[in-house]
């Protein structure tokens, strides 16, 4: 699979291996086969990297002191004392083992339906991984999709590609003339929080 739309594109906060696997990952997640663009094209990865890079995966405005119970039901919230860049560096490796163990290969290695397989496995928490790192794929999901329809000043939604698919303005003043056309295709392309049309 090409990854030509991120090219050129050095992680800030994640190792070469780890990379593969969030491009992998995101691939699968957002796949380029629908209509839309992919996860890829809208550079989905570099927002999710930028992120892990910074106050999000640092943690840096979370209340980090605890007491953690990573076992505890999932309607609690986030349990873990670890922030979201660990969960991702500990959760990236202990997936690679799994796959190179299970499957012979790491996950960015593996084929699309293995690849679909290994994810719907952690989706169900069936991969063996630690009680702190139990929302590892809800968080790559998240990211992903926060990446895909975020602002592009954050480093995803390439050239507002997701908003000019979905008919999304962003962050035009004004559209409030519209706004009462019941599904009336808003006529005008996104502006970005920068100013960027589509």
């Amino acid at each position: 699979m090409s990854h030509a739309f991120l090219d050129g594109y050095k992680p800030l906060y994640f190792s070469t291996t780890e990379w593969a696997f969030i491009r992998a990952a995101c691939a699968r997640l957002i796949p380029s086969e629908g209509e839309g663009p992919g996860a890829l094209e809208a550079r989905v990865p570099v927002f999710i990297d930028t992120q892990m890079a910074g106050d999000f995966g640092k943690a840096s405005d979370w209340y980090m002191l605890g007491p953690h119970e990573p076992g505890a039901n999932p309607l609690l919230g986030f349990q873990s004392p670890l922030t979201p860049a660990q969960i991702y560096r500990q959760s990236i490796a202990l997936v690679d083992e799994w796959c190179t163990e299970q499957k012979g290969k790491a996950f960015a290695e593996l084929g699309p339906d293995l690849q679909d397989e290994v994810l719907r496995d952690l989706q169900a928490r069936k991969m063996p991984l630690k009680a702190e790192l139990r929302d590892f794929f809800v968080l790559l999901l998240q990211n992903t999709k926060e990446g895909y329809f975020a602002d592009p000043i954050y480093g995803g939604n390439y050239r507002m590609a997701a908003w000019k698919y979905i008919g999304f303005p962003g962050a035009r003043g004004a559209y409030l003339e519209w706004a009462n056309d019941k599904g009336a295709p808003y006529p005008l392309g996104p502006v970005s929080i920068s100013g960027d049309r589509g």
